[in-house]
């Protein structure tokens, strides 16, 4: 807790999350990179002792491609002290081995790749391209890589990828393992990938002074805006399944169900908006959204937050009808997870930097105290975190999205701490 007077936004904080990131984070992920090969193993078991394969998925070498660009990026200016060089080399080799390897003849890209680089079957017989996150968060680390390095061929491809991306939404061609989105439901999720897709793509043509950035940006913005006004309802909850006929309403499991970690992730997505890109202010919804997503969210007998919930809090309720997402719901909703808890630290600071609403400052403690006691790894000599947890906070082995420990959401949020923490300093 704060001492009267004190800012939550002090050099001591900032330090905390320094030190997290380089010792408890990075000291796991830099023996995770394939110097060979290019890219970063990731499916190791809950603990981070063993690597059961060496499959790599393009979702998360996308991902690690981001991270380590932006490492880059913040020990450039200082805030790190980390060697960027080290970093933008492993970056672009993984860039080089995805854009080898992983973009199909079609145009999509590969959801997992060998070691090598040669495309998997994970379902057999439903080809290599099985989802088009795969594809998104490709272009995401492309971006990043771009920014920390001005790479204006490396731009050229992530357009290339990002245009056939909106190719399939249009065609509504869209392939969504490992959660395939019912027919005819509309998505929170789509909207909500297309959301920081185009933000980061956006940046990444402002750099350079590209002519098609002010078209990235009115994307931004008309994907936010489908967000606060299709999915957002009165109550700040955000629906995530809508039904066939567009009603948040329907009585069932699918349309019931609220996601606390999405909400809480996207809204700093939209925060983004409203700070770096303008249009409408949608910050008062934002507040009331995020505020919602604990209210349902948090776990009031073990703390925490809890993986799915009813749209009223607790666990979730509906009809069924057999989608193998309603199973994922009912049979996991009490789970904790590490990237839910990531983001909501990190969002609950960034609300409280920009409304200084008391209850911010709350809720981040409340996240802080929960998150170091129950995540991070006790075995300092392995690093990281045990990701996955029951509901009281024990380690569980299991499978979530992917089989792997993922190397994106704890460190992105971390680096976004420490620039929203020296940004506040600097005021």
């Amino acid at each position: 807790m704060l001492n009267q007077g004190e800012s939550i936004f002090n050099a001591g904080l900032l330090d905390f999350y320094s030190e997290h990131a380089t010792k408890t984070l990075l000291s796991f992920w830099k023996r995770a990179v394939d110097n060979e090969h290019g890219g970063i193993f990731t499916c190791f078991d809950n603990t981070g002792t063993q690597l059961i394969s060496k499959n790599k998925y393009t979702w998360s070498q996308g991902r690690f491609i981001w991270i380590w660009s932006r490492i880059a990026r913040i020990s450039q200016s200082g805030l790190l002290s980390e060697d960027p060089e080290f970093y933008l080399v492993q970056a672009k080799k993984t860039v080089d081995f995805l854009w080898q390897h992983a973009v199909l003849e079609n145009g999509n890209c590969a959801f997992v790749l060998t070691e090598t680089g040669d495309p998997v079957e994970e379902i057999p017989g439903q080809g290599y391209d099985t989802s088009f996150y795969a594809d998104c968060f490709v272009v995401l680390g492309f971006s990043e890589y771009v920014k920390a390095t001005r790479d204006t061929e490396i731009l050229k491809k992530a357009l290339i990828l990002y245009d056939q991306i909106v190719k399939r939404l249009k065609q509504k061609n869209l392939r969504s393992e490992p959660y395939p989105i019912p027919e005819g439901v509309q998505a929170h999720s789509v909207s909500m990938i297309m959301l920081n897709v185009t933000q980061e793509l956006y940046e990444a043509l402002s750099y350079l002074k590209h002519p098609r950035s002010q078209e990235l940006k009115q994307a931004a913005l008309g994907h936010a805006n489908d967000i606060m006004t299709v999915f957002y309802n009165a109550d700040g909850t955000i629906t995530e399944m809508l039904a066939p006929d567009g009603s948040p309403l329907q009585d069932t499991v699918l349309c019931r169900h609220v996601n606390p970690g999405h909400t809480i992730e996207c809204m700093w997505f939209i925060m983004q908006n409203v700070r770096k890109l303008g249009g409408t202010d949608w910050t008062h919804k934002a507040a009331k959204a995020l505020k919602r997503a604990f209210e349902v969210g948090w776990d009031p007998e073990y703390g925490g937050l809890l993986r799915f919930v009813d749209r009223q809090g607790g666990k979730p309720q509906g009809t069924t009808n057999g989608d193998p997402y309603e199973k994922l719901i009912l049979d996991t909703w009490d789970t904790k997870l590490w990237w839910p808890h990531s983001e909501a630290l990190y969002t609950t600071l960034l609300m409280y930097s920009v409304t200084r609403d008391e209850t911010f400052l709350r809720l981040y403690e409340k996240t802080h105290t929960y998150v170091f006691t129950i995540f991070p790894n006790p075995d300092e000599t392995v690093g990281e975190w045990i990701q996955i947890r029951d509901r009281t906070g024990k380690p569980i082995q299991k499978v979530v999205a992917l089989p792997v420990k993922d190397p994106y959401h704890i460190l992105r949020n971390v680096l976004l701490t420490i620039e929203l923490i020296q940004e506040n300093l600097s005021r």
